[in-house]
């Protein structure tokens, strides 16, 4: 729906690909479902959610059988995304590189969109 001339909305990268089959594949869902809230000292967040099915006006992507599900109300705001996954002795979890970002708080946990979006 958003994407551009075909192409999907977001990218995954292979750590991304890995992680979410891992999460599809232990929990027994259809996927992950990505979207935004207000929230956060940058003023957004970003909002993952395992689910069973395809909500109608979900944008899906798939990729080497990875599946995610962009809310409607996220799908403007990650156009151009590339999701990656990593993990260290300190951390894992799934990054977010947005065009769309033009701020973020120093934790990384929430952003702000341009506003032209």
């Amino acid at each position: 729906m958003f994407g551009a001339h075909g192409a999907p909305a977001v990218t995954l990268t292979d750590s991304a690909i890995n992680e979410i089959k891992r999460l599809m594949h232990d929990s027994g869902k259809f996927g992950l479902r990505i979207g935004v809230k207000k929230g956060g000292c940058a003023g957004m967040e970003y909002t993952l959610d395992y689910v069973e099915d395809v909500n109608p006006h979900d944008e899906v992507v798939e990729q080497s059988g990875a599946r995610v599900m962009i809310a409607p109300m996220a799908q403007m705001f990650l156009v151009g995304t590339e999701i990656d996954y990593s993990s260290s002795l300190l951390e894992s979890g799934f990054k977010f590189k947005n065009p769309n970002v033009v701020d973020a708080c120093g934790c990384g946990e929430s952003i702000k969109f341009d506003k032209s979006l």
